[in-house]
């Protein structure tokens, strides 16, 4: 029989930093950030990661090198939409095989970057310049509601390398492109509750 699933923002193990007002509308709106800044997002281990509401399970590639990833919050230390220029939350390297549960707080949006190696390459106005995966759990502007989704905008506008990733959750898997940048609602849009999304690195369609 399976273990209860336990919805808690605690662990005995890991813990989160308290949290921040939410302030702003739209685009503008700051969630939680954590106190100190950055404390919303935290990597726990595979055996309690069921105690948290909101987790990212990152799967490294079946073969190949070592990735490097970086998370970070929408509104970075400056208070402004630069959370991805330089103010990432948590790095870590994802080898082949490989998994890692990233915890994340409640009414926290932000974002990761994976590229291969040991950094994330930034463009021209030093933002991370990758294949990005975005999420917003637990919004408090939008009635707790949830949502994610890869976009490739950033390492297209940069004139990088698109690299492979898929989140799953359900059957959702929609991704940004550079030309739909201006469209709203590609990704997954899911109702208030727990969330666990499957996040495959260099992930291939034809594989």
């Amino acid at each position: 029989m399976k273990n209860p699933l336990i919805i808690s923002r605690l662990s005995s193990v890991s813990t989160f930093g308290s949290t921040t007002n939410s302030s702003g509308s739209g685009v503008q709106y700051s969630g939680n950030v954590g106190i100190p800044y950055g404390s919303n997002i935290i990597e726990v281990s595979h055996d309690v990661a069921n105690q948290y509401k909101y987790v990212l399970r990152f799967e490294g590639p079946a073969t190949g090198g070592n990735w490097t990833v970086v998370l970070w919050n929408k509104i970075g230390t400056d208070g402004l939409l630069s959370g991805w220029y330089g103010h990432g939350c948590k790095m870590f390297t994802l080898t082949p095989g490989q998994y890692r549960y990233i915890a994340i707080d409640e009414d926290s949006q932000g974002g990761w970057a994976a590229d291969p190696g040991v950094s994330i390459p930034l463009d021209s106005q030093g933002g991370y310049a990758s294949t990005w995966g975005e999420f917003d759990f637990g919004s408090s502007i939008n009635s707790g509601w949830s949502g994610f989704d890869v976009s490739a905008i950033a390492a297209q506008n940069a004139g990088l390398s698109v690299q492979g990733m898929k989140i799953y959750a359900t059957d959702v898997h929609n991704a940004y492109i550079r030309a739909l940048a201006g469209v709203g609602g590609i990704g997954g849009n899911l109702s208030p509750g727990p969330v666990r999304l499957a996040v495959t690195i260099d992930y291939d369609v034809s594989s």
